[in-house]
């Protein structure tokens, strides 16, 4: 099969990494992709978003199967654009996506599908928001801007101000643009947070081992959201019995219900879970591979990938054998640039990588990487997802760190504390 993997951060760089591994897999395409892809497959020059483009590609190159990794791509509908050229792809439609890229549908679904979630209320103009606060109990919530902000248009509040501060900056100031013509202002949930991914054709469900992402910069969960700093798997927090009812009280329900509106979900359903003390709530959904879960994961994974998504996209999930994972855990320690998440320069020289290489049980993904003149650069915020396997999470925390210490490039920082928490967990 000749395979097009769509996106350019560390979350394609592991998927068509795995891809490439598949006995299926005569030649595998990234587009735009990275310095890391360009050692692991063939770069194509096309945007993410650029439907077109990508359709004329498949087309043209005869391309058999296009996974999509961001949820950019498959908001613009990439997944339905290929469909109606008869090519066969790997993610929901556009319809399906809104689970995602709307917080509103996903919370008005989420309670339709009597799945626990937090309390909240919708509001179309920041007035309204506004006169809302104003007039209920100054305790902490969270304030989310309805569309995609690229990860930032989530503001947890810890009172009336600093909500306040976010109406303004979604609804007025509209920071994230479109995204804010609708907001979301949800009661603050406390707990542990959790990710549980799993693959689905609408009919079958197929459970990923549970991961835990590092949202927050710094150490101690400190500073402020990004992407995500790092992410382990699988984790303690989250036990086989939880994992059970996981399925069957949130992931089960999403998948009846999005086919009861008229959405049906075929792709990687994303569940970011809050685990409080009154049992587990959704606090988000994705539509796709998380990043940096994805890395993590794929680490672990034995077997083919291209076996699994193929199935997912053909509706014969229940026809394969379910995966095996390796026992050990795997842990994805980002390396970001200097002022991420805020403003940052790019080119900055990384050396060090072939060093890093060399390690056993040790992958280096590349997220926001470029090649000039032979040398591989930065080009991102996150840069670098350096993911090992271990004996145990300390072990492989131990690995994951010591490639990192080999990788050099001019105000690169990371966090020290990626999979600490899994300790207390036990």
């Amino acid at each position: 099969m000749k395979i097009l993997v769509v996106g350019n951060g560390g979350r394609e760089h592991a998927l068509a990494w795995k891809i490439g591994q598949s006995p299926s897999a005569e030649r595998v395409f990234v587009a735009p992709g990275n310095a890391g892809t360009a050692s692991d497959a063939e770069n194509v020059a096309i945007p993410a978003t650029d439907i077109p483009a990508l359709v004329k590609f498949a087309r043209q190159n005869q391309i058999d199967f296009t996974v999509v990794g961001p949820e950019a791509a498959l908001a613009v509908g990439i997944v339905d654009a290929l469909q109606s050229e008869g090519l066969k792809a790997f993610g929901p439609s556009r319809a399906a996506s809104d689970l995602e890229t709307s917080k509103v549908f996903c919370k008005n679904l989420l309670r339709h599908a009597d799945v626990p979630t937090a309390d909240y209320r919708v509001f179309r103009d920041a007035k309204a928001a506004i006169t809302f606060l104003k007039d209920r109990d100054d305790t902490p919530v969270v304030v989310k801007a309805d569309g995609l902000a690229a990860g930032k248009g989530v503001v947890v509040c810890d009172n009336r101000d600093q909500a306040l501060a976010a109406v303004e900056r979604i609804a007025v100031l509209k920071e994230f643009g479109d995204a804010g013509n609708q907001l979301v202002i949800e009661e603050r949930l406390h707990g542990q947070e959790a990710s549980v991914l799993a693959l689905t054709d609408g009919h079958t469900l197929l459970t990923m081992p549970a991961c835990q992402d590092h949202k927050r910069a710094h150490d101690g969960d400190t500073g402020p959201n990004t992407g995500g700093m790092g992410a382990y798997c699988p984790t303690p927090l989250v036990t086989d019995q939880l994992l059970q009812k996981v399925e069957e009280k949130i992931l089960v329900p999403t998948v009846h219900q999005m086919k009861r509106s008229r959405r049906p979900f075929r792709g990687v359903l994303y569940a970011g879970l809050m685990i409080t003390s009154q049992g587990v709530k959704v606090l988000e959904y994705n539509v796709r591979f998380g990043d940096p879960e994805c890395q993590p994961l794929i680490m672990r994974l034995k077997g083919d990938l291209v076996e699994l998504l193929d199935a997912t996209a053909d509706g014969r999930l229940d026809e394969i054998a379910p995966p095996e994972w390796d026992p050990r855990p795997a842990v994805c320690v980002v390396m970001a640039s200097e002022g991420y998440p805020g403003k940052f320069e790019r080119g900055q020289p990384i050396r060090g990588l072939d060093d890093a290489a060399k390690l056993p049980d040790v992958k280096v993904f590349h997220a926001g990487t470029a090649l000039r003149e032979g040398q591989v650069v930065t080009d991102g915020g996150r840069v670098l997802g350096v993911t090992a396997l271990g004996t145990s999470i300390s072990a492989a925390k131990l690995q994951a760190y010591t490639a990192v210490k080999n990788i050099r490039f001019s105000g690169a920082w990371c966090r020290k504390d990626i999979s600490d928490k899994a300790l207390s967990y036990k």
